[in-house]
């Protein structure tokens, strides 16, 4: 028998899944049909559409005799809910008892640099306190299994690149050490409870691109603060600027210019979905673990690093915008090159993230045409005290990726 008779599907809650990445990681769960999504979101910096976009992805790839099942799957539960209020959170797990929820996908997070400098308890806040709150309503509730999106911002500058997991972490920014502490006491509740926690925190660089059916996408509040949706708005004529500023042009790179470690949004999503698999009884993830927690951290990136103006070249190429750019001094605190050892997560989890810069350019922009004015101009909710969203240079979704890119 097929695996959707042979078992229910798993309800699996995704965190900020309305956002950039939650959207597309809930697409890569409604792709296997054997999972149903439970969403949850304040749409501080997402679209609620988004998910009402994915929904239509996955009925639309449903066959005509489609079981009762997998047209489950097809659904989501997309709950309005602030995880900063336990009981809000607690009101989602009551809906469905103890053990109703399989595991936990966490996203959601306030992910800009600068802006932790600025209102670090509000980080501090929203990103580990909450993570506290969701954990002890979890374990209340027998829901036992994390994926946590964590980031490479935890690194620091590192000492090695490409950089193992092995590095040491040093993040410069409260928002990276909020992804640090999130990762300790992840660690501490599998080293207490063993034989009941399982989880896994995916440190993952600079996803870039969109669902080539052009329906899911990047759709950042304001300016966007990351190179590529930038680029984007700028042929799509969303913004004004002539030049684009690149900062520093003198780094020892192959041009001078500052490297990151990009990767296909759908192979960042699709890493979340092999590590949730991980977290089955079933699975030989944690046995080589050298105590018995069952707790490890996985890089997901391609191992290879693109510059500024090459990423710059290939979104000419992409949206034959005839892109102006002009070099002014280095920026304080900007790192010549991030570049991920994503070896572990290959041999382990059998990661990988094949697609290349020319699709993640094309899948961009794709999105960005059909899309000019992003989610049909709905206007998210914004609950930061600040009148405009700040966004860093690499903030994504529910939670960033690396330092800033050199623009």
């Amino acid at each position: 028998m097929s695996p959707s008779v042979q078992e229910p599907l798993r309800r699996v809650l995704v965190t900020g899944g309305a956002g950039y990445i939650g959207s597309h990681v809930v697409f890569s769960l409604q792709e296997t049909k054997r999972y149903k999504v439970v969403s949850i979101d304040n749409h501080h910096n997402s679209h609620s559409k988004a998910l009402d976009h994915v929904a239509k992805i996955a009925r639309d790839a449903l066959l005509p005799d489609a079981s009762e099942r997998d047209r489950d799957s097809a659904e989501i539960d997309a709950q309005v809910c602030d995880l900063t209020s336990p009981a809000q959170v607690r009101k989602v797990f009551e809906k469905y008892g103890k053990g109703g929820i399989w595991g936990v996908i966490h996203i959601a997070a306030y992910k800009a640099v600068g802006e932790s400098t600025e209102i670090p308890l509000t980080y501090y806040a929203n990103n580990v306190s909450a993570t506290i709150n969701l954990l002890q309503i979890m374990s209340e509730f027998d829901c036992t299994r994390m994926v946590y999106s964590s980031s490479a911002t935890v690194y620091g500058t590192p000492p090695i690149i490409p950089i193992p997991e092995t590095t040491r972490l040093e993040a410069h920014s409260p928002y990276g050490k909020t992804k640090i502490m999130c990762e300790t006491l992840l660690e501490d509740l599998c080293n207490a409870e063993p034989t009941r926690w399982r989880a896994l925190s995916l440190r993952y660089f600079n996803p870039a691109g969109a669902h080539p059916s052009g329906q899911i996408g990047e759709e950042p509040i304001g300016r966007p603060g990351n190179l590529l949706p930038l680029l984007a708005h700028m042929a799509v004529g969303r913004v004004k600027d002539d030049k684009l500023k690149v900062f520093g042009n003198d780094y020892p790179t192959p041009d001078g210019t500052c490297v990151r470690d990009y990767l296909h949004v759908l192979d960042l999503a699709r890493g979340h979905l092999l590590a949730l698999d991980a977290l089955a009884p079933d699975s030989h993830v944690f046995d080589n673990c050298p105590t018995e927690a069952r707790y490890k951290a996985y890089n997901l990136g391609k191992g290879k690093g693109l510059s500024v103006l090459q990423i710059v070249e290939a979104m000419r190429k992409a949206t034959g915008y005839d892109y102006k750019y002009e070099i002014i001094g280095r920026r304080k605190g900007d790192v010549p090159d991030l570049t991920a050892d994503p070896s572990l997560a290959e041999k382990e989890l059998g990661f990988n993230a094949p697609q290349d810069l020319e699709t993640m350019c094309r899948d961009l922009w794709n999105w960005q045409i059909k899309h000019p004015h992003g989610y049909e101009d709905v206007v998210p909710v914004k609950s930061l005290d600040s009148s405009e969203v700040k966004t860093d240079v690499n903030g994504h979704g529910g939670a960033a990726t690396v330092d800033r890119n050199g623009v």
